[in-house]
């Protein structure tokens, strides 16, 4: 069961620190979309609220802006008029930093500007209490380099909302080097009380969800590079196979490339370069052509008026087998056996080592990391992971050029049997989901080794954060991480960069999966 609450001697302090008490004033430093957003969070959790801007005239505009935003939620009846009436009059603009002297909590939502940042604590420092917690909501500065130059740095944490504040639950409660872990406790208490989802973070690059979610854009980028898919077709397989929100290549176009592409190169000049978190050099060519997306009218797709958007490459229709061999077991792909079956197709079973054999000779076999060529003369088709087997609308195939047309159509067949629309990519080793998902739990399972956060809280993170259909490490389990380690150490073989090599932690559960079987 995934929780937020901490364990043991941590549960005990949790529960001796108190949180931010409603009475006590929370100011918001920078009024721009995010920082309107905390402050309309505590506001509305009760809190006196006050916003500072250095920029003159901009507080106020802040202060008038939430007051429209609280009455747009009193017309869709999410917020009593009364409790509008309260807020408002709890909400002041400051002209000063001194008039935060009394706050119990500043946190800080400024430019991402590291030098801008210490400036500003060291002069709220000369201003507030001793007990004030101080909060930065940085996504990619260390919050231990911002706390540096602070006479007590013990009060300063991290508090990593995400966009838009007022509506996604999850913030990464950061902890710097020297941050106190009562410090980190408050703050987790105070954001939990306002009805967010915290979840605890030690200070690295990314922290949890920028830094594990690398993969979800590197490896689609990758396969693209590589001529395996198009942009259109790979979306397709990670939403529609792989059961997540959005693709890659029109989640970045959201986003924003260059805003992409610098989180990327953050995290990987944060790591020293190394090759796990290497950035796209197709991204890089985009960005630099000035095509960064929906705000510039064009990215990966064309956003101009009228523009069409491209279509997944989809298989024409084919005539699916009579009855298949099944020879031992699928592993995450079992469930296509009972499918089959309520299509309609006989399936006979042998032991064996997990493929699906075809009446032509065709065999099927789960993304393992290798490519279809390497398989000698045999006919291999091989298919990607799903989240969802049953719930997937599209099931992706790759396979060798020169493959015998009937042989594949077959294959092609058998998962139109099914209702599915088939894709047919490139020979791309461990094809688009499969590598996608070994690569999430990767970094995540490294993360949780390296004391960044619990298995628990990186879930939580990639599910809150980034919509993923399921954690990494709950995902991990379900494909096995042993399959996981076998598919990467095979990409390993094929690319010897380092960029695949499995972690120790992967690598470890991989090794206790194992001796659970073997009991």
């Amino acid at each position: 069961m995934t929780t937020n609450e901490p364990a043991g001697g941590e549960r005990d302090r949790a529960e001796a620190v108190e949180p931010v008490g409603r009475h006590r004033v929370v100011a918001v430093v920078g009024t721009g979309t995010m920082g309107q957003g905390i402050a309309q969070v505590a506001l509305v959790a009760g809190h006196p609220v006050r916003l500072y801007d250095s920029a003159p005239g901009r507080a106020e505009e802040a202060v008038a802006a939430l007051a429209a935003r609280l009455d747009r939620l009193v017309e869709k009846g999410r917020l009593d008029a009364g409790a509008r009436e309260a807020a408002v009059g709890r909400l002041h603009a400051a002209g000063e930093l001194a008039e935060l002297a009394d706050a119990a909590l500043v946190a800080e939502a400024i430019v991402e500007d590291l030098a801008v940042k210490r400036r500003l604590f060291a002069d709220l420092e000369e201003v507030v209490g001793d007990d004030t917690v101080l909060a930065t909501n940085t996504s990619s500065l260390s919050v231990t380099a911002i706390a540096g130059g602070l006479r007590l740095p013990g009060r300063f944490v991290g508090l990593h909302f995400f966009n838009p504040a007022p509506l996604l639950p999850l913030v990464e409660v950061v902890s710097g080097f020297a941050t106190d872990p009562d410090a980190a406790t408050r703050a987790y208490g105070t954001v939990k009380g306002w009805g967010k989802t915290p979840v605890r973070c030690a200070d690295t690059p990314g922290f949890i969800v920028n830094r594990v979610a690398r993969p979800f854009y590197a490896e689609a980028l990758r396969v693209h590079e590589e001529g395996g898919a198009d942009p259109a077709t790979i979306d397709a397989a990670l939403r529609e196979s792989g059961g997540f929100r959005m693709g890659p290549f029109e989640l970045t176009d959201l986003i924003g490339q260059d805003v992409n592409e610098a989180v990327t190169r953050s995290v990987w000049d944060s790591f020293h370069q190394d090759p796990k978190f290497t950035p796209s050099l197709a991204q890089r060519r985009l960005v630099e052509s000035g095509r960064l997306g929906r705000k510039t009218g064009h990215g990966w797709f064309s956003y101009a008026e009228g523009a069409e958007r491209p279509e997944p490459h989809t298989a024409p229709p084919a005539k699916a087998p009579e009855g298949i061999l099944v020879r031992g077991d699928l592993g995450p792909a079992e469930p296509l056996v009972g499918l089959f079956e309520e299509a309609g197709i006989k399936v006979r079973r042998k032991k064996g080592n997990g493929l699906v054999k075809l009446p032509g000779g065709v065999r099927l076999v789960l993304a393992d990391g290798e490519s279809s060529f390497e398989y000698g003369h045999e006919e291999i088709v091989h298919f990607d992971l799903a989240h969802d087997y049953a719930r997937a609308s599209r099931i992706v195939l790759s396979t060798r050029e020169g493959i015998a047309p009937d042989a594949l159509a077959e294959a092609v067949g058998l998962f139109q049997a099914l209702g599915k629309q088939v894709s047919v990519i490139g020979d791309v080793p461990g094809m688009i989901v499969a590598r996608t998902v070994a690569m999430l739990a990767d970094l995540a399972a490294d993360a949780v080794d390296r004391g960044v956060a619990t298995a628990e809280d990186v879930d939580t993170a990639m599910r809150l954060g980034v919509n993923y259909p399921a954690g990494p490490l709950e995902w991990a389990g379900t494909f096995g991480h042993r399959r996981a380690c076998s598919l990467l150490g095979a990409l390993h073989e094929r690319y010897p960069t380092g960029r695949y090599a499995p972690s120790v932690g992967l690598v470890r559960r991989g090794y206790a999966e194992e001796g659970r079987e073997s009991r």
